[in-house]
């Protein structure tokens, strides 16, 4: 009778998947897997934290729209993963996270990092799984996949028991399921009923979000666009879905943004949301008109009417339903009449974005030192102006900055925390985009405090010979808590808001890297170019202006339950 281990059906069963890398720092309960791994088809990319594991694996998710896989070990473990699977899941970031725990016979024993960890990891993940019995693993692991990356994407979680990893079973009992979903349901009806709240509007806009990016929709979406002439802004994931550069999309969907999206998203009389959610980014739908008409495409219909009545429920992929739109516009010869319409709104957008980047221009372009951060992030975002360069936006405040500024001509080429703003994302993200990405230029912006977080990923960047230049807008504490306290209750409390000046980029180099410092605006753009012409990891410490205060420092300071009382 031929046996085999679980660990080899694991290691085969990810081979079958054609995963290429694995983000992990190593344990005791999963070395069963990593001997069946070693010189295998699959890299075992070992970081320093398995916090870091698993932001790698969900940059990478992000990135390929493929579910990403980390690897942890039991108990710690385990536990160090959570608020980047929390983060995953907020995103909707098709990710694998694999676990080891102890042995069935070994529970409530006191064993080594002996913990429940399924009802722990339960409500942040879209599905728990615990596999008990080593035949069953292949089928643990199909599963596993599909769900993560079916209909909406998000991340799974899976438990193999370390016995069930030694264990030796018989090969012929043993089912190995491959099953690939890939479906595009589409509404025709709707569709039709689209076009036509789309002739009866005035003032319309299109907001595309991340469905429109994991629905692989950017063609369509530019088609549809160009053809009904309807201003575009775009969101989380979907921000380059179409270029910020082309002359119907006015970038980033966020009010804050200078530029059109307040002008837009108040004064339209119908909202057309592409895989995009009614979040806080939109005061959870209170910044539309209430005269607003609402349109929300999603492939989840409990995201449909979240936070506000929506007038057309349409549950469907974005890109099969784009394509039904745009042959309807055809049908209907639309083509040259609703531009025409539409003109007079496009060129109120377009002065309301001339005049918002006016107002933003005297940061932009400040002279002053300390160093204006958004003359910071205008500096990163001027330099980095290559189609295919991939800018990464880590930290509070910093994360703000560079997100009101960052021009977008590439879908999957600009990455932050998102809405669920969890510091510690920037290296780990930047590393996964050079990793899949050698060729292309990698630039993080971060704040000082976020950072700290998980630092010795500039190691991990440097033994993977990962080039990455990290830039850290150093103004000598958390900034963005520091300046909502002092509009909320008059001062910062220094304790808990106040760092104070460290040289970061010699403790880079102290790890083999190389370190810059620039305290003047005018000596950012030749750092920069420095940098990338190294070609070695990097860090740019830039004292920055510790009193400028961000839009998001405001929004904090007056959000719901952080008012004073």
């Amino acid at each position: 009778m031929e046996t085999i281990s679980g660990g080899q059906l694991v290691a085969d069963a990810l081979i079958q998947k054609e995963v290429a890398y694995i983000f992990t720092l190593s344990g005791g309960h999963i070395t069963p897997i990593y001997q069946h791994l070693e010189n295998s088809a699959i890299t075992l990319f070992d970081t320093r934290h398995e916090q870091a594991a698993v932001f790698m694996a969900e940059a990478w998710g992000r990135l390929t729209r493929k579910p990403g896989v980390a690897m942890v070990t039991a108990g710690p473990g385990f536990t160090n993963t959570l608020s980047a699977v929390a983060n995953a899941r907020f995103a909707n970031t098709p990710l694998v996270l694999i676990s080891g725990c102890v042995g069935t016979d070994c529970i409530e024993k006191l064993d080594l990092q002996d913990m429940r960890q399924a009802p722990v990891i339960e409500p942040m993940v879209k599905k728990a799984l615990v596999c008990h019995k080593p035949e069953r693993i292949p089928e643990f692991i199909d599963a596993a996949f599909r769900i993560a990356a079916s209909g909406r994407p998000g991340p799974v979680y899976l438990e193999l028991p370390v016995d069930a990893l030694n264990a030796n079973v018989n090969s012929a009992s043993v089912k190995k399921p491959h099953t690939v979903v890939s479906s595009r349901p589409v509404d025709l009806e709707k569709a039709e009923q689209i076009i036509a709240m789309i002739q009866q509007a005035s003032k319309p806009l299109v907001i595309a979000g991340s469905g429109s990016w994991y629905a692989d929709s950017s063609p369509e979406l530019q088609e549809f666009i160009e053809k009904t002439g309807i201003p575009l802004f775009t969101s989380a994931s979907g921000r380059g879905t179409v270029a910020d550069t082309h002359p119907l999309c006015f970038e980033s969907s966020l009010a804050i943004r200078p530029g059109a999206a307040l002008v837009g998203n108040t004064g339209a009389d119908l909202v057309v949301f592409l895989g995009a959610r009614m979040s806080l980014y939109y005061i959870f739908g209170d910044l539309f008109s209430p005269t607003a008409k609402l349109v929300q495409v999603d492939i989840e219909p409990e995201e449909i009417g979240r936070n506000r009545s929506i007038d057309l429920a349409v549950i469907s992929d974005i890109k099969s339903l784009l394509k039904v739109c745009n042959r309807i516009i055809d049908q209907k010869k639309l083509g040259e009449s609703l531009p025409k319409k539409f003109r007079p709104w496009v060129l109120t957008l377009t002065q309301a974005d001339q005049d918002g980047k006016s107002q933003a221009r005297p940061g932009w372009e400040s002279e002053a030192v300390p160093v204006h951060p958004m003359r910071l992030a205008r500096e990163i975002n001027d330099f980095m102006d290559r189609k295919d360069d991939i800018v990464v936006a880590d930290g509070g405040d910093t994360q703000i900055w560079m997100g009101m500024t960052r021009t977008v001509r590439k879908a999957g080429h600009y990455l932050d925390s998102g809405l669920f703003g969890c510091l510690g994302v920037g290296i780990p993200y930047a590393n996964a985009a050079k990793l899949l990405h050698p060729d292309k230029r990698v630039c993080l912006i971060t704040g000082d405090g976020s950072i700290g977080f998980n630092f010795m990923e500039f190691e991990t960047a440097l033994r993977k010979k990962l080039p990455i230049v990290v830039v850290i807008s150093n103004d000598l504490g958390w900034g963005m808590i520091r300046h909502s306290q002092e509009l909320r209750i008059g001062h910062a409390i220094e304790d808990g808001t106040y760092i104070g000046k460290v040289d970061y980029h010699k403790l880079v180099e102290a790890l083999g890297g190389k370190g810059m410092v620039v305290e003047n605006p005018a000596d950012i753009r030749p750092a920069l170019a420095e940098a990338f012409a190294a070609e070695k990891t990097t860090c740019i410490n830039v004292m920055t202006d510790p009193t400028t205060i961000s839009p998001g420092s405001m929004a904090l300071a007056n959000l719901g339950g952080y008012k004073a009382q």
